[in-house]
């Protein structure tokens, strides 16, 4: 496990699935953690619990990551709460499916809005409120920026400007030895995917049939890897882009 001890995560889009797993692995590493939640209160408290139930520290923070004004306001309540930023996980995200000719205009912006916006917005922020040390810097991107699914155009144009702004912060930021890394998971079990009727699907076999490891991926797949950057031991990695999708192909 990744020797956090002492320092401080805030993690977007932390209420539940790959985000609620990364907070607890960062609580669990040593970290205290900011769980963020754009509308699910109760799964952010049962986030919190959790880590403090094992004797952690985690406060939940609502916050709609494409809002300059909340963003603010996130920083603001983490920082009073438990100093200076370490660590910063930009996990919140949004996915919606649409051919072509149904893309719309409110397709497109609620999905760039979170997406892009959301994500540029709290680095943002971050930077101002991140130790004088430097700090780590991880995005959640999705295998999705190569492997385009069809119907996937404007998510996986998200995920490729993800790739593109990861490589791009970590020159722009080197100078404030703040590293910054992306994580990009393949398919994953999760709420959400539940929720969308992948998990039992013929596209969940097309998935499983595309990965080498032969199974979908759990949060604590892709939370181990998103430790592991945001730790010393990764120290002399920035601007890498990872593909944690079980070796898909």
């Amino acid at each position: 496990m990744s020797d956090l001890k002492n320092k401080v995560a805030v993690v977007t889009g932390a209420s539940k699935g790959i985000g609620a797993g990364i907070a607890a692995e960062l609580a669990a590493s040593g970290a205290a953690v900011v769980v963020n939640y754009a509308s699910d209160k109760a799964g952010a408290d049962r986030v919190v619990e959790t880590i403090t139930s094992a004797g952690g520290k985690a406060i939940a923070v609502q916050a709609n990551v494409a809002s300059k004004a909340d963003v603010e306001r996130l920083f603001g309540t983490a920082v009073d709460a438990f100093g200076p930023v370490d660590i910063l996980v930009n996990n919140a995200g949004i996915y919606s499916f649409a051919a072509l000719e149904e893309v719309t205009e409110e397709h497109y912006r609620k999905i760039f809005d979170v997406n892009v916006l959301g994500l540029l917005l709290v680095t943002q922020e971050a930077v101002k409120h991140f130790n004088s040390e430097g700090g780590s810097i991880v995005n959640i991107g999705s295998i999705a920026s190569e492997w385009v699914p069809p119907g996937a155009i404007v998510y996986s144009a998200t995920k490729g400007a993800v790739d593109t702004i990861t490589i791009g912060l970590a020159k722009e930021l080197a100078p404030k030895n703040i590293r910054v890394n992306s994580v990009n998971p393949g398919g994953v079990e999760t709420e959400g995917t539940h929720t969308a009727g992948v998990i039992g699907s013929d596209f969940e076999k097309e998935i499983v049939s595309h990965t080498l490891l032969g199974r979908m991926g759990q949060p604590k797949d892709i939370a181990s890897v998103v430790a592991f950057f945001a730790s010393a031991d990764a120290g002399w990695l920035t601007g890498e882009v990872i593909e944690a999708g079980g070796g898909y192909f």
